[in-house]
């Protein structure tokens, strides 16, 4: 079911951040690092910061991935998506550079996953990413950014030319590995369908908030073995 309109209220939660659909599953064993994981960067969503992604952070930590290997991005989320694409790019090229790996793993949130896609799709992106994460991403857009006016945010529009020419075509080009995850709960991205992908592994999740997809422990569990797969 369609939900109501956000509030301006409600657009702050972005702050923190059809296809077959999966359902969310246990916490199962625990896939651990080894010399041959990815590095992974981390791309917090609108008006977040580095700091949103520290649940998250120590539970890769406990699961053997070094600090060296775990980037907490921080960019000016009001700025348009694609010039934080162009930034990501540099950033990409810094970590495979500092870890001296040829690919890494990017986990987003929310409006993270938006530049992340058009650096995959625009900027040569799908040769250094192995594997995409998307945690409740406006993928196909949401109706909490008709309260907000910064360029990111009116680009999250449904409808936005930024948007429309980020799902032309194929929606997951590449070959990288691509995922999201949607809550039936979250109040921010509406409707629920923005998030799913053609051509990704869609995860329905318990029923979470917007930003409890960030610290849930079986998303947690579930994105890991994704990436590391």
């Amino acid at each position: 079911m369609r939900k109501p309109l956000i509030t301006a209220a409600a657009a702050a939660a972005l702050l923190l951040p059809l296809q077959a659909t999966t359902p969310a599953g246990a916490a199962g064993t625990a896939s651990t690092y080894s010399p041959s994981s990815n590095p992974i960067l981390f791309v917090h969503g609108y008006n977040g910061s580095a700091s949103n992604w520290n649940t998250m952070v120590s539970r890769f930590k406990a699961d053997g991935w070094p600090a060296s290997h775990l980037d907490q991005w921080s960019y000016d989320s009001r700025q348009s998506n694609a010039t934080t694409a162009q930034q990501l790019a540099t950033e990409v090229d810094r970590l495979l550079a500092a870890t001296g790996a040829a690919r890494l793993d990017v986990v987003t949130h929310s409006m993270g996953g938006l530049s992340s896609r058009h650096y995959t799709k625009n900027l040569g992106g799908d040769t250094k990413v192995e594997a995409w994460v998307s945690l409740g991403g406006p993928n196909h857009g949401t109706d909490t950014a008709n309260s907000c006016f910064d360029p990111s945010c009116t680009e999250m529009r449904a409808g936005s030319d930024f948007l429309t020419a980020l799902n032309s075509g194929d929606e997951t080009p590449g070959s990288p590995r691509y995922a999201t995850w949607w809550s039936p709960c979250d109040t921010v991205i509406n409707p629920d369908s923005s998030v799913a992908l053609s051509g990704a592994t869609n995860t329905r999740t318990a029923c979470l908030s917007h930003n409890g997809l960030l610290t849930d422990a079986t998303v947690y569990a579930q994105a890991r073995d994704l990436i590391n797969s």
